[in-house]
């Protein structure tokens, strides 16, 4: 199970680390699982995430409080609607389906915005 739970640790980061370049894939989600697999498979690797300058302050925000910085939480809800805005203006879709992907939008965007600030 160890070596499973390395393995889906760089995986994470790994595709933590392309959506740090690609707007339409998230980067903290991925690194929030990174750091679940290595604390079961590599403290080292877990405390190196933890500390990482860049990765390491929403991690720990996260893990400490389950809050979300008002920049993290503005960037995402920007991008979100600027997908949609993308999606609706470049595929001219239909109202259900309109509809149907505002809808699986506004519930991730509803659970960013309504977690807590950081106390630091």
């Amino acid at each position: 199970m160890r070596l499973l739970f390395l393995c889906l640790g760089w995986l994470f980061v790994a595709l933590g680390v392309v959506g740090a370049f690609l707007p339409v894939l998230p980067t903290t989600p991925f690194l929030l699982l990174a750091v679940a697999c290595f604390a079961r498979s590599s403290p080292r690797l877990e405390a190196w995430l933890m500390e990482h300058p860049k990765f390491g302050p929403p991690l720990k925000n996260w893990r400490r409080e389950g809050a979300i910085s008002r920049r993290a939480k503005i960037a995402t809800v920007t991008l979100m609607a600027a997908s949609y805005a993308l999606f609706w203006f470049g595929t001219s879709p239909s109202l259900w389906r309109a509809m149907l992907v505002a809808a699986v939008m506004i519930v991730p965007a509803i659970f960013v915005v309504t977690r807590p600030e950081p106390s630091n």
